[in-house]
């Protein structure tokens, strides 16, 4: 009998389009399973059914209420990565979901699409060994894998991960890939 697939991210998004797109970002890095949630109400009885798993991204704003206090609920239910999406960009509300303890805060409307060699959120270049890079670690490979599949020393391939994470503003893998992605600077 084949043992079920881990729970690995819990996705709560009242826009299908939102939750689409973070799925396909969480499908690149990790292999267990997404589930989602539409309501803070239906997010309390999926946890109850499920063991934690590592990623609860919620938005800032749903249907019941907001997404802030469900993640810390899910934190202490033992997610180990909070992560808050929304539209936005109101410093109250980033420094207030950050002091809650999220892993980083994505802002998810507004942002014309960027490609490779445009500017990022801090009006930073991207170089195209950056983008590759990032490409890379998209699909999951560790700093030596990117590495081998360059020709770069893993001390290079970190050092290009922390400039990538000072313009992306995260240092935390996943929330570089799915800023990359939304973006528009990888596929």
């Amino acid at each position: 009998m084949a043992r079920p697939q881990p729970i690995s991210a819990m996705v709560i998004s009242a826009g299908p389009h939102t939750g689409a797109m973070v799925r396909r970002a969480l499908g690149r890095i990790t292999e267990g399973h997404i589930i989602e949630a539409q309501t803070i109400e239906r997010a309390r009885v999926v946890a109850r059914e499920v063991p934690a798993g590592e990623f609860c991204i919620a938005d800032l704003t749903l249907p019941d209420g907001s997404g802030i206090p469900l993640l810390h609920e899910m934190r202490a239910r033992g997610w180990r990565r909070t992560i808050v999406l929304s539209d936005s960009e109101d410093p109250i509300y980033v420094r207030g979901a950050l002091k809650t303890g999220v892993r980083a805060y994505i802002r998810t409307g507004g942002q014309p699409p960027a490609g490779p060699g445009t500017r990022g959120a801090g009006n930073e270049q991207f170089s195209a060994r950056e983008v590759e890079v990032l490409q890379l670690v998209s699909q999951g490979k560790t700093n030596k894998e990117v590495g081998a599949s360059l020709g770069l020393s893993a001390l290079t391939v970190k050092s290009h991960l922390a400039r990538i994470a000072r313009k992306l503003g995260t240092g935390d893998r996943a929330a570089m890939t799915y800023t990359a992605l939304r973006r528009g600077l990888i596929t």
